[in-house]
């Protein structure tokens, strides 16, 4: 990627696309999650910080305060980041964009009872759900 693009891409093309056990450990033990990465989700999306606190099952104040350079991101919020940045990748390569992936997280869906996918990315299994369901999509499964 060229000089001109935005940072929260140049993140994403540091992770996989569909990210195993494996790839979260090394990630893990080998790269620094800092707010760069928990600000990569916000810049990505529009949810604001209460929803994207939720997401990482922290307060918004303890979320706020990752701001800080300082700041230790916990181990389980880590992986949180790294999961939800990869299905955003995910999400952009299925629907083309990061509005488009947004807008389809918000709407209620027949494969999830109704409920909106967004409703789901507050555990990890709940992102391995919303993933599984956009690997169905690339194969031709209905949205």
């Amino acid at each position: 990627m060229n000089k001109a693009t935005p940072k929260p891409y140049v993140l994403l093309d540091e992770l996989p696309g569909q990210i195993n056990d494996a790839e979260i450990m090394q990630l893990l033990y080998t790269t620094d999650i800092n707010w760069k990465y928990v600000n990569a989700i916000k810049t990505l999306t529009n949810f604001n910080d209460t929803i994207l606190s939720n997401w990482l099952n922290i307060s918004v104040k303890t979320f706020r305060e990752y701001k800080k350079p300082k700041s230790v991101v916990k181990e389980n919020v880590k992986e949180q980041v790294l999961l939800l940045l990869s299905l955003m990748k995910h999400g952009i390569h299925v629907f083309g964009t990061a509005t488009a992936f947004e807008e389809w997280l918000n709407k209620g869906n027949f494969y999830f009872d109704n409920k909106l996918p967004v409703s789901f990315l507050n555990t990890i299994t709940g992102i391995k759900f919303i993933d599984d369901r956009l690997t169905a999509m690339e194969y031709g499964d209905n949205v």
